[in-house]
């Protein structure tokens, strides 16, 4: 159609006044008559995605549908897609109309992006394109806040890596986009029965909030937008959106002018009761339960409220996940057996028992159905939370991802035949050390043996698990009985492993910092381990340089 219109308009123009008349009469009519014909595909960010750009379409199915995505069963793909062009020097621009299929397509690409080296999707450079000015920033927020559907697990993920990647706004963009929102409480009310654009609002501020810093952070924690966050939390909103506002209010309360600001509202009085649902059969409230809960033990405090790690009991438990081995970002429950990565970054932690023959199991249950890579590692495996590295991205380490449906080993992967996995579903863990191989299983259904990480390492592997953000899920490691155990004769973690009462409690952040404040560290000791008496010096040289 495109084509056509630039004929008909450099013809045009070397024609009389008279012709060019006459044609302006009938161009319309020839232009209805190819868009009645058009295929209405016209997408060319992505080739296979099967997503349309027909603006007024997506407005109707974006809000409570999922985009379809390929059966990775029945349609067998490469791991590890060829990296995506860039825009050549005579392609156009995306025009504005077009932003909310570009957003779509990359939500639908999401899932193929399997190697860490690997450039993004034409539709993602794109939209870090158009973000470099005010205008297009505020453009792809918008249509984030718009198009991104509710049901996707990886929705919220993709609104973060958006705009994680793209520049900075300046302060004009920030003031025009609180504009364009105008939040407030009543605002919070409006269109309970769609919540997808709450949801995708509250995302985007924890987004923001996260990347900003200092002053902008503080300056975009409006009055209305508090007012906005805090009626969010409230029984008669989604739970989804009572969970992103919650982090939202999380990563504002990161600069401390907001902290100070957020917990003068009283929120505390709000998440006692939202606690309650840390054990919650609905996993979306048990998301909210655990946040809540975190929340109070870390940042949001409530006088004369018991921290959470003083009253829970840890008699039957001797293995868990290590809080001193563990990326920066990742939260941890009192109990030690539950984690959930918020940030933007890939968190990784490992078990504090590890093991070097015999056979052993452990299991996880999904808490949500996004990107998590869950296996075993060895201590050499490396944590690169910001590069996107974690388990199964060396060579000491193998992962099972049920999301993207991949099997990872040294930064690389191959597809398996389970199905995708969902919220509830029980992945399973054999390690055998005599046979040398590893057996993955969803709810008791086993792939093949994985053999290659035995060509690195053979002994010393931990239990062990990445994040992609807004993922959670529990570990058993033996503490309750197992859901699918193996028919094979194995052994538990927390039958072996042992762990004294004060190596079990897990500080909140703040009472670890204030012990951290409070070793003293002696001034001959070594600079490296800050624990023996120093007893090696290092010296100049003393040769010339350059002969």
């Amino acid at each position: 159609m495109i084509v056509v219109a630039l004929v008909v308009f450099y013809a045009s123009r070397s024609l009389l006044q008279g012709l060019r008349l006459t044609l302006e009469q009938h161009i319309p009519c020839l232009l209805q008559t190819l868009g009645a014909s058009s295929m209405g595909n016209s997408c060319v960010c992505r080739e296979d995605s099967g997503v349309e750009d027909n603006t007024e379409s997506r407005s109707r199915q974006t809000e409570n549908s999922r985009v379809p995505v390929s059966d990775s069963r029945s349609h067998p793909r490469d791991p590890v897609r060829p990296p995506r062009r860039g825009r050549g020097p005579h392609e156009p621009r995306r025009k504005k109309h077009n932003v909310d299929g570009l957003v779509l397509d990359t939500l639908a690409v999401i899932r193929t992006l399997v190697d860490n080296d690997q450039e993004p999707p034409y539709s993602m450079m794109t939209l870090h394109e158009m973000a470099e000015t005010d205008e297009g920033w505020l453009e792809v927020v918008q249509s984030l806040i718009r198009v991104i559907p509710l049901e996707d697990p990886l929705g919220p993920a993709v609104i973060t890596l958006l705009l994680d990647e793209c520049p900075l706004p300046t302060k004009d963009a920030l003031q025009k986009l609180t504009e364009i929102l105008s939040l407030s409480g009543a605002v919070a009310c409006q269109d309970a029965c769609h919540p997808a654009k709450h949801r995708n609002t509250t995302a985007v501020l924890g987004c923001l909030a996260e990347k900003l810093a200092g002053p902008a952070s503080v300056g975009l924690l409006s009055q209305g937008i508090l007012e906005y966050l805090l009626q969010s939390l409230e029984f008669q909103s989604h739970p989804t959106v009572m969970l992103f506002a919650l982090i939202a209010l999380e990563k504002f309360a990161q600069t401390s002018e907001n902290k100070m600001t957020v917990s003068e509202t009283c929120i505390s009085d709000q998440l006692v009761l939202l606690e309650k649902w840390t054990d919650n059969p609905d996993y979306l409230k048990r998301q909210v339960g655990f946040c809540a809960q975190w929340s109070l033990d870390n940042l949001f405090l409530k006088e004369g409220r018991q921290f959470t790690y003083e009253k829970v009991d840890l008699t039957n438990i001797n293995a868990m996940l290590n809080s001193n081995d563990v990326s920066e970002y990742l939260k941890i429950s009192p109990r030690g057996l539950e984690a959930r990565c918020d940030a933007s970054s890939f968190e990784s932690v490992r078990c504090t028992f590890c093991v070097d023959s015999g056979v052993w199991y452990y299991e996880v249950t999904a808490i949500t159905s996004g990107v998590m890579q869950i296996g075993w590692a060895t201590k050499d495996s490396k944590f690169l939370n910001h590069e996107g590295y974690g388990i199964g991205d060396d060579e000491y380490s193998c992962a099972y991802d049920g999301c993207r449906q991949l099997i990872w080993y040294n930064a690389r992967s191959k597809p398996h035949s389970h199905p995708c996995w969902k919220e509830g579903d029980t992945i399973g863990f054999l390690l055998d050390l005599q046979d040398k191989k590893m057996i993955f299983y969803l709810n008791g259904n086993q792939l093949p043996a994985e053999k290659q990480v035995f060509s690195s390492a053979v002994s010393g592997f931990f239990p062990a698990a990445s994040f992609m953000s807004y993922q959670q899920c529990e570990f058993n490691f033996g503490a309750k009985p197992f859901k699918y155990p193996p028919s094979a004769k194995f052994s538990t973690f927390n039958d072996y492993a042992f762990l004294t009462a004060e190596e079990k409690i897990i500080l909140p952040r703040h009472r670890r910092l204030a012990l951290l404040k409070q070793v003293s560290i002696r001034e001959n000791c070594c600079t490296l381990c800050c624990d023996e008496i120093a007893d090696t010096e290092l010296r100049p040289c003393g040769h010339r340089y350059g002969g």
